[in-house]
């Protein structure tokens, strides 16, 4: 990319979730972008810019250079035009913030352990990424199968970090199988998470679990087990409005149950744990979940995206319709603090 340029550039890969997801925003909102593909053919430009070495990566007009998605979505948001992703209700407008969390921490973890825990998930998606990063290479021919069986091994210890360890491995299935049947369920009368129009919270709900769609055990139970869930998957790579947001009152008979299920028993649970081993200097955390032993390396980021999460919750506390139902759910006492 020139220094400046006269429309957006993403950087990224197609099997990368967060890639996808910022993809998925930019077409919502109408902002012209061009797509480069992370490869090797295309590396110098990545290590100029890249402060992480993580997609995607995104040039903005100016020169400037973002990658967190989360970060990115917030910020395009506050600055272009265009249907809007935030609901003026308070209540929705926390929800969808929650689910955002949700889906970029607790459901790439769902989508994560199966792509490098199974055989065939790692070699199909080895053999999808050595093409992705040999593009435009005219020895890529030859090199795919070399670099599909190292993706793999570089990758597959990578489990390690988000927790698909053979402790936790039991419980993330079983939150992947129930999210999906919750999700199936919430879907069947509406086209988005809150109702017919995408939210925040839709892109980092839908990103993780769409590419476990892509991949070969996910993606086979998911088609047997939540075509109404498949049917959204597939309507979020090219979301539109097709309604207004709903009301809480018709979303909570199908929305309430995640919350109660998902994020207050697994997602907020771990959160809240993570944050408390940074804070005191453990490397490990470690929690009961639903009865089980729950482990995994501890983590900086999502210290902070909590952090994040209750000063949000912070700016409407007052709520009382948010805060009965957030205490309800058992989802509050994870929110509330210290914010």
């Amino acid at each position: 990319m020139n220094q400046t340029t006269s429309q957006f550039g993403l950087m990224g890969l197609e099997p990368s979730p967060y890639t996808v997801k910022v993809e998925s925003f930019l077409k919502f909102k109408g902002i012209p972008y061009q797509w480069i593909d992370r490869s090797f053919k295309n590396e110098k430009l990545f290590q100029k810019h890249a402060k992480v070495q993580l997609i995607p990566l995104l040039f903005f007009p100016s020169g400037e250079v973002m990658q967190d998605s989360t970060l990115i979505i917030e910020r395009l948001e506050e600055e272009y035009t265009g249907p809007s992703i935030h609901p003026e209700d308070q209540t929705l407008w926390f929800l969808s913030c929650l689910f955002e969390e949700f889906g970029d921490e607790w459901c790439n973890k769902l989508m994560f352990f199966q792509r490098w825990f199974y055989k065939a998930d790692a070699t199909a998606t080895g053999k999808r990424l050595a093409r992705e990063l040999l593009k435009g290479k005219w020895w890529a021919a030859a090199a795919r199968p070399v670099i599909s069986r190292f993706l793999v091994r570089r990758m597959v210890p990578r489990l390690v970090y988000s927790g698909g360890n053979e402790t936790n491995i039991p419980q993330l299935k079983q939150s992947f199988m129930d999210l999906a049947a919750l999700l199936e369920a919430h879907f069947q009368t509406r086209s988005y998470l809150l109702g017919g129009r995408p939210c925040f919270g839709d892109f980092g709900l839908w990103c993780n679990l769409y590419q476990a769609w892509t991949d070969p055990t996910a993606g086979s139970y998911l088609e047997a087990n939540a075509p109404t869930l498949v049917a959204y998957l597939k309507r979020m790579l090219e979301p539109s409005i097709e309604g207004d947001f709903e009301s809480l009152e018709t979303l909570m008979p199908t929305l309430k149950p995640i919350l109660a299920q998902e994020m207050a028993t697994r997602f907020l649970p771990w959160m809240e744990a993570n944050h408390r081993a940074w804070h005191a200097g453990e490397k490990e955390t470690s929690l009961t979940m639903n009865g089980q032993l729950f482990q995994q390396k501890t983590f900086k980021y999502q210290a902070n995206t909590l952090d994040e999460l209750r000063r949000k919750f912070a700016k409407v506390a007052d709520n009382n319709e948010l805060v009965n139902l957030l205490d309800d759910t058992q989802c509050l006492t994870f929110l509330a603090a210290d914010a």
